[in-house]
């Protein structure tokens, strides 16, 4: 009996660790081949968006104005020129409108996007996020996290 009860717990063990690894937030993925490119903002519109459902990329969603000592845009536009990544951008006011602004409530912010779901993001509220705005090796770091870029 004690060891049909081992077996059982071992089994149950086995099947939880299997489960939770396999959905770990940092295992890193390829972006969708057409945003390995040329190192450029892509914009779109909230309809553009949704047809983007099954894609992987990196989306980025922005004010008119910014607040910042160096505008994050700035920041993005060098890690994209150094890796040849597209980043997909539409503006907050469209933004606003579309699934993901249930997660994401604040602009700027930049949002991995794997399979249509959200993965991670910058929250422009956070102080724990603020280096990734404003420093590019903080920013590249935070996307090496997540995902493959091609040098």
């Amino acid at each position: 009996m004690k060891k049909k009860i081992s077996i059982v717990l071992f089994l149950i063990i086995f099947l939880l660790v299997g489960c939770t690894s396999s959905k770990q937030e940092g295992s890193k993925f390829y972006l969708s081949n057409r945003y390995y490119n040329k190192g450029e903002y892509i914009d779109i519109t909230k309809k553009q968006l949704k047809r983007l459902k099954h894609k992987n990329y990196i989306l980025f969603t922005y004010n008119n104005y910014c607040t910042m000592a160096t505008p994050c845009e700035n920041v993005f536009k060098e890690f994209m020129n150094k890796y040849k990544i597209d980043i997909v951008s539409i503006p907050y006011e469209e933004f606003k409108d579309t699934e993901f602004s249930k997660t994401v409530k604040y602009a700027p912010s930049v949002i991995i996007v794997k399979n249509g779901e959200i993965i991670s993001y910058l929250d422009a509220e956070s102080d724990e996020d603020l280096p990734k705005y404003q420093n590019e090796e903080e920013f590249e770091n935070w996307i090496k996290k997540y995902v493959y870029v091609k040098k």
